[in-house]
């Protein structure tokens, strides 16, 4: 009897689950068939024939940062080898016209693009900024941007669709109902093995905050949380048709990930290399002040505390020496909450006592960010686990002794010894970096003209023109 009913509610549920797939299968197939016809009645260019589309999703491409460098280097790129290409960028920027964009991506990088770029200006960007979920972040902010990326779909269905900004969840939506031909640049893995063992071993982090990691129980949910996450991501990365990594740090990662090693490649990042090489290098002269110049974005994983505090502790050891020590902060803010970061970064210098010996330098335009690199004697950086380090070569190329992080990207493949000779020095905490600092300040400005050098010659393989031939190479396929 217990059979019979077990029956009689199963298949007719089984059923109805069978029909519910069936027409969902259905809608899909005809909200696909619907885009490609819509797609097929877009508009011919001027030869009559439509120019091949190639998207790219960058909800954030006015951000300054080393990740929309590598976009407007990506399209340049494109518009210089392909005649019949037309470069769409999907942005959540409504606050800037599309010319105020690219005339921004000229003053910040000196790159000038050789054909007009169509923007698709999104309404729905507050879906993906971090401080609408602030429990289960990574989850909340990748479905956000399925449905950042079904407005943009909605809006224009490209042939080619590139993720330029790391937002994986998108590809299936591109590649399947929007029947593309899909690829990636991943600038860092949305989760790492790196943060399963942050959480494993119940550090305290940015983003592992103390509550969970004083609680066991926390501490487990948030790693089957992160377990079943990093799942899902292996399985919407692994739908690319071409994925490229910015260093051998992130190759590590996504190839562990998404198991896609066929179809994976590094393609460092455009450093504009050349511009820094421009500036002379010579024998520091005599001088009543050193600089010490950090580039990055006033983000919370760039770490610019540890700055502050390694500074701090650094001027409490060189009391009454001189010359007299400046650090100077250059960075991109790109909404209110990095405003408020750079307001609590002043407070803490207040706190130190170092207000005066700090200086913050925000959104400033390129010739100015190249003077300070010119004038400063110590290049710093503090990110854990940075994918690459885009602010680290421009420091090296620009003849500063860099001091970076002993991790990611610029431990794996930048501030590496160059035909056996050193280019530059890595710390990891507070003690590190100060101690790092005035062993540099000690050493004889020959012995620092020597490194620069050594620096210079090193950072040729991440030019301009490497990343433009290591690019196409990867993206053929797609335009097969």
């Amino acid at each position: 009897a217990c059979f019979r009913l077990l029956c009689s509610l199963l298949l007719p549920a089984l059923f109805l689950s069978g029909i519910l797939c069936i027409c969902l299968v259905v809608l899909l197939w005809g909200v696909r068939l619907w885009i490609q016809r819509k797609k097929q009645l877009s508009s011919a260019g001027r030869d009559g024939k439509r120019p091949l589309l190639v998207g790219f999703f960058h909800p954030y491409c006015n951000a300054g940062g080393g990740g929309e460098r590598v976009l407007w280097c990506a399209i340049r790129t494109l518009q210089k080898k392909y005649r019949n290409v037309t470069c769409v960028v999907y942005t959540g920027d409504r606050d800037a016209t599309g010319e105020e964009i690219v005339e921004g991506a000229f003053r910040r990088f000196n790159i000038k693009l050789i054909h007009p770029v169509k923007f698709v200006f999104l309404e729905k960007r507050f879906l993906v900024e971090a401080s609408l979920y602030p429990h289960f972040t990574l989850l909340g902010q990748s479905l956000g941007s399925v449905f950042l990326g079904w407005e943009a779909l909605l809006k224009c269905a490209p042939d080619i669709y590139i993720d330029s900004m790391g937002y994986a969840f998108t590809i299936p939506l591109f590649k399947y109902l929007g029947g593309c031909r899909v690829g990636c640049y991943v600038h860092y893995p949305t989760i790492s093995t790196d943060m399963l063992s942050v959480v494993r071993n119940q550090d305290t982090r940015f983003n592992n905050a103390a509550f969970i990691t004083s609680s066991p129980l926390f501490s487990k949910f948030k790693l089957v949380y992160y377990y079943f996450f990093a799942f899902m991501y292996g399985l919407v990365g692994s739908c690319s048709d071409v994925v490229m990594v910015n260093s051998s740090w992130t190759l590590n990662h996504i190839l562990s990930l998404w198991r896609a090693g066929a179809c994976t490649s590094v393609v460092y990042p455009p450093c504009d290399v050349q511009t820094f090489l421009d500036i002379p290098l010579e024998v520091e002269k005599s001088t009543s002040e050193y600089s010490i110049v950090s580039v990055s974005q006033f983000r919370p994983e760039k770490d610019h505390p540890l700055q502050i505090r390694a500074f701090a502790k650094l001027l409490k050891e060189r009391v009454g020496q001189q010359p007299s020590l400046k650090l100077i902060l250059i960075g991109g803010c790109r909404n209110q909450q990095d405003e408020e970061r750079v307001n609590n970064l002043k407070r803490l210098c207040e706190e130190l006592g170092v207000s005066d010996d700090v200086m913050f330098r925000i959104n400033i335009p390129f010739e100015e960010l190249k003077r300070h690199l010119a004038e400063a004697t110590i290049g710093l950086h503090t990110m854990w686990n940075e994918h690459f380090g885009i602010g680290v070569v421009e420091c090296m190329a620009a003849g500063t002794v860099i001091l970076a992080h002993n991790s990611g990207g610029p431990k794996l493949d930048i501030v590496v010894p160059h035909e056996g000779h050193v280019t530059g020095f890595l710390a990891e905490d507070e003690d590190g970096y100060a101690e790092t600092m005035a062993y540099i300040f000690s050493l004889s400005p020959e012995k620092r003209l020597e490194i620069r050098e050594n620096a210079r010659r090193s950072v040729h393989r991440f030019s301009d023109q490497h990343f433009e031939d290591t690019f196409l190479l990867s993206v053929e396929p797609l335009f097969k």
